[in-house]
C-alpha cells in the first residue's frame, strides 16, 4: 500500500507538469487549428529564465514570475511574427514551428551555455513528511497543488466568464465568433500567450523537480504534451488533465514494475484511444 501511495504522489506530480505544457497546447490546438511544435521550447525558456532569476534574487517566488513572463512575451512574439503568417496551413505550422523549436533550443545554449544547469529546491519545498511508512515529498506535493490551481483558475475563467465563453464557443465554431463582431485574432493573441506562460511555468516547475535542466529537455515534454492532447481530447482542457494524470501514473508504475516498458506504456495509451475514440476520450462536440 505505501509503495502504491509513493508511486501513485510520484506519477500525479510528473503528470501534473505535463498537463502545464499540455494545456495550453490542447487550447492552441483545439481554438486556433495550430499544430505548434516548438511549444516546448517555450517550456525549455521558462525552466532556464525561472533558474536564473532564482539564482540571481534567492526567491522562488520571482522566479515563477520570470519564467510567466518570459512565456508571455515568447508567446506574444511568436505567434505576431511566426503562426499569424501560416494560419490554415498544417504543413507550414510543423515545418516552421520545429524551425522555431530548434532556434529556440540553439539561442538557450547561447545564452546560457551548451552544458547542464544545476536547479535547487527552495528550503522550504525541501524534504519530505512521513506519514507511517509513506513519504510525501514536499515539492512533488506543491507541483500537484499547482497543477490543480492553474486548473481551477483556468476553468472558472472557461466556464464562469464573458472571455471564457468566447474561447468556448471559438473551440467549437470561430466561424460564428466572428460573425459576431468578436476580434477573434486577438483572442487567438490571448490564447497562445496563455498557452506559452503555461509552458513557461511547467517548465520552472520542472526545474527543481529533475535537478538539472538542459536545452533539449523541450523536445523530450513536447511529444509526452501531443501524446496528452490525443488522449484527452483536441480543445478540451478537463481532457488535458485527466490524461497527463493518466500518463503520469502510467509511466510512474511501469517505471517501477516494468522499466522495458516504461516508455512505450505512453505510446500504447495513445493507440488504444485512438482505436476506440479517435477524437480522444473528452473530445469537444462540434
Amino acid at each position: 500500500m505505501e509503495l502504491i501511495m509513493n508511486l501513485s504522489i510520484n506519477g500525479l506530480a510528473t503528470g501534473m507538469l505535463i498537463f502545464l505544457l499540455a494545456a495550453g497546447l490542447t487550447l492552441i490546438f483545439g481554438l486556433m487549428d495550430v499544430l505548434n511544435f516548438a511549444h516546448g521550447g517555450l517550456f525549455a525558456w521558462g525552466a532556464y529564465s525561472g533558474v536564473w532569476v532564482y539564482s540571481m534574487t534567492g526567491s522562488f517566488v520571482l522566479a515563477i514570475g520570470g519564467a510567466i513572463l518570459t512565456g508571455l512575451i515568447l508567446g506574444f512574439i511568436t505567434e505576431k511574427l511566426i503562426i499569424q503568417p501560416v494560419y490554415g496551413n498544417h504543413i507550414q505550422q510543423i515545418l516552421i514551428t520545429l524551425g522555431l523549436m530548434l532556434v529556440l533550443s540553439e539561442l538557450l545554449k547561447v545564452v546560457w551555455g551548451p552544458n547542464q544547469i544545476s536547479a535547487k529546491t527552495p528550503s522550504y519545498l525541501s524534504g519530505s513528511w512521513e506519514l507511517g511508512d509513506v513519504i510525501i515529498i514536499k515539492y512533488r506535493l506543491f507541483i500537484i497543488i499547482m497543477g490543480l490551481l492553474v486548473f481551477g483558475i483556468v476553468q472558472f475563467i472557461l466556464k464562469k466568464t464573458k472571455i471564457g465563453l468566447v474561447v468556448r464557443a471559438g473551440v467549437i465554431n470561430k466561424e460564428m465568433v466572428e460573425a459576431l463582431g468578436i476580434n477573434i485574432k486577438r483572442v487567438f493573441l490571448g490564447v497562445f500567450m496563455c498557452g506559452s506562460a503555461m509552458a513557461a511555468l511547467g517548465g520552472v516547475l520542472l526545474a527543481p523537480y529533475s535537478g538539472v535542466i538542459h536545452a533539449e529537455m523541450g523536445m523530450e515534454f513536447a511529444i509526452l504534451a501531443f501524446v496528452v492532447v490525443v488522449i484527452g481530447g483536441m480543445g478540451s482542457f478537463p481532457g488535458s488533465l485527466f490524461a497527463a494524470m493518466l500518463v503520469g501514473l502510467a509511466g510512474s508504475f511501469m517505471a517501477y514494475y516494468v522499466p522495458d516498458l516504461s516508455l512505450a506504456v505512453n505510446m500504447l495509451l495513445m493507440a488504444v484511444v485512438l482505436i476506440f475514440k479517435p477524437k480522444g476520450l473528452f473530445a469537444v462536440k462540434g
